[in-house]
C-alpha cells in the first residue's frame, strides 16, 4: 500500500477569460484516487511569460520551508514556467530541495525520478516555451494584418484609465472628501 502523502494544488491560466475550474476537480480526483491528503490550493490568472507576476507561486515557495508536504500537483508544467528550460529547473529544483515532488496531470512520467525524467523536464520546458513563442508571432502577425486592413486597435478614444489614476493616488471616492475638508 502506498503512503499517504499531503499534496498541494498550483493552479494557473493565462487570463481572466479563462478558469481553472475544469483543471481543479480532476486534481482533487486524482489526489482522492490515491488515498492522498490535499492540504492547500493555490491558484492565479496570470501570464507565466511575465517574469516575477506569478504571485501565488512566489507565496508557494516562500512557505514551501514551513510547510510538510510531499507533492506539489500542477495540472501541466507548462503552468510553472514558460520562460525555458532553467527557469522550469531552477523551481523545480526549489521544491525538491524542501523534499516535494512536482508531479503534472499531464505528464504522468513526472512522478518518476531519474535522469530520464530530468530529461523529459528539459524537452517539456524547450516545447512550452516554443509553443509560447509562437503564440505570441501569431498573435503579432494578425494585430499586423488587422492594422493593415483599417482596424483601430487598443481601447477606445477618450475611455478612463482606472489603472493610471491609482497610480497617482487619485480616487474618485475621496475627490468630495478632500474638496470638503478645504472648505
Amino acid at each position: 500500500m502506498q503512503k499517504r502523502m499531503k499534496v498541494i494544488i498550483y493552479l494557473r491560466v493565462s487570463s481572466v477569460e479563462q478558469s481553472t475550474e475544469n483543471q481543479r476537480p480532476v486534481l482533487e480526483h486524482w489526489i482522492e484516487d490515491r488515498g492522498h491528503e490535499l492540504v492547500e490550493v493555490y491558484q492565479e490568472q496570470e501570464s507565466a511569460w511575465r517574469a516575477g507576476r506569478q504571485k501565488e507561486l512566489a507565496r508557494l515557495l516562500a512557505e514551501l520551508p514551513r510547510r510538510k508536504v510531499d507533492i506539489c500537483l500542477v495540472w501541466s508544467l507548462d503552468r510553472l514556467s514558460r520562460e525555458g528550460i532553467g527557469t522550469i529547473f531552477a523551481i523545480v529544483d526549489k521544491f525538491r530541495s524542501h523534499g516535494v515532488q512536482v508531479v503534472s496531470y499531464q505528464e504522468p512520467w513526472t512522478e518518476q525520478a531519474g535522469p530520464m525524467a530530468d530529461l523529459l523536464y528539459a524537452v517539456t520546458a524547450w516545447v512550452a516555451q516554443f509553443e509560447s513563442k509562437r503564440l505570441s508571432e501569431r498573435t503579432l502577425a494578425g494585430l499586423a494584418r488587422a492594422r493593415a486592413a483599417g482596424v483601430i486597435l487598443g481601447r477606445p478614444a477618450g475611455s478612463r484609465d482606472r489603472k493610471k489614476r491609482r497610480r497617482r493616488g487619485y480616487l474618485l471616492r475621496y475627490a468630495d472628501k478632500q474638496r470638503g475638508d478645504q472648505g
